[in-house]
């Protein structure tokens, strides 16, 4: 009796794991991910916006059985808690949803942390350097807003450089950059587009610019002279947009966060809005990606997920996408339509971030930030 019941288990098992055995997951349907999926019971995945919390709900609607375990970690603290689990033989996440792709390409996917995963069905729909190292779900930003209320003729920054004058002491608003890597990126990017900062300094001020002799351009004599000018670093991106965005302040800071914050000005009572206009620019627009860490334990709800998230073929994405389909998120997947209400993504002012050419130049504009601090 104790042989048939072992038989009989086995033969079970078999057959719940003959379509992985039958053909590779990166090659599989939803559908057929699904009987895998089904068999796991559970996904887990970091996640840096809070917006996971809807993914589950839908996500667990759509694949009953499937019990999502969404964890909202910000991009900096995952890229830390997963190599510091990974080195010591854990291996608990599944999916990470994450922006800093200068660290994740530059450390972690040469270390073999994380891995590539492109649905099949999407493959066709993403502009190629979108997939290419990891798949982009979404473009997001970190541009610098102002207070629409408060200025209501549209923003008071024509040029990156007033932020460095006595008018703005004070009243520019950052994340810190040593804690929160997207501020970190874009602090990079400005070090990086220095000819571009030389020439806006030199329309702002009616002469060329002199940078100090342990600098690197003008883009590294820009973030000195703004924390030099009294910069305020913040704890959190929900304390700067409400600093920011109080649709009853009378005198408001401006401050770098992301666009699609907009989305929550009638809810928290703000008046964010992007200042698009300033030069030479208003920020940057960077990947967030999916990835899928080493030794997932679950890898077929794993790429289940990826594929849910990457959503369907209307043109809100439907549910897997929807709690991302807001004005200042724009879809990698160029199926899915812009939101009504954003500036379309060719007329941002925001420099595209190069992840290799940022991964090469942070350690250097962080060591200058941590001197400046």
């Amino acid at each position: 009796m104790k042989y048939a019941m072992t038989g009989a288990l086995l033969s079970a098992v078999l057959l719940l794991t003959a379509p992985a055995m039958a053909q590779d997951l990166d090659t599989m349907t939803p559908e057929q991910l699904y009987e895998v999926a089904r068999t796991e019971g559970s996904v887990t995945v970091f996640s840096l916006s809070s917006r996971i919390a809807r993914i589950e709900t839908a996500f667990e609607a759509q694949y009953p059985g499937i019990d999502l375990i969404g964890l909202d970690i910000n991009s900096t603290n995952q890229i830390a808690r997963l190599e510091a689990e990974q080195r010591a033989g854990i291996y608990a996440v599944d999916v990470l949803y994450m922006s800093e792709a200068p660290v994740v390409l530059r450390d972690l996917l040469p270390a073999g942390m994380v891995t590539r995963y492109v649905p099949p069905r999407i493959a066709d729909q993403v502009p190629a350097e979108l997939q290419a190292d990891l798949l982009t779900h979404r473009l997001s930003t970190r541009a610098l807003m102002y207070n629409e209320a408060a200025y209501p003729d549209g923003s008071p920054i024509a040029n990156l450089w007033q932020l460095t004058t006595d008018d703005w002491r004070g009243k520019v608003l950052m994340e810190d950059p040593s804690q929160r890597g997207e501020a970190l990126d874009l602090l990079t990017e400005i070090a990086l587009r220095g000819d571009e900062m030389a020439a806006a300094y030199e329309a702002q001020f009616g002469m060329p610019i002199t940078v100090d002799d342990d600098l690197d351009g003008a883009g590294e004599q820009f973030i000195r002279d703004l924390f030099d000018n009294d910069l305020v670093m913040v704890g959190s991106s929900s304390t700067l947009r409400a600093a920011v965005g109080d649709i009853n302040a009378t005198d408001p800071s401006v401050g770098w966060t992301t666009y699609s914050a907009v989305r929550d000005n009638e809810e928290e009572g703000w008046a964010l809005q992007i200042s698009n206009d300033t030069v030479p620019s208003a920020g940057i627009l960077f990947p967030a990606v999916l990835t899928i860490a080493n030794n997932a334990p679950n890898p077929a709800s794993a790429r289940l997920l990826i594929d849910f998230m990457m959503g369907d073929d209307t043109p809100t994405g439907g549910p897997g996408f929807e709690p991302f389909y807001v004005q200042g998120d724009y879809a990698a997947r160029r199926t899915i339509a812009d939101h009504p209400d954003a500036i379309p993504l060719e007329d941002l002012n925001l420099w595209t971030m190069d992840p290799a050419a940022t991964g090469a130049a942070r350690a250097r504009v962080l060591d200058l930030v941590l001197v400046l601090q």
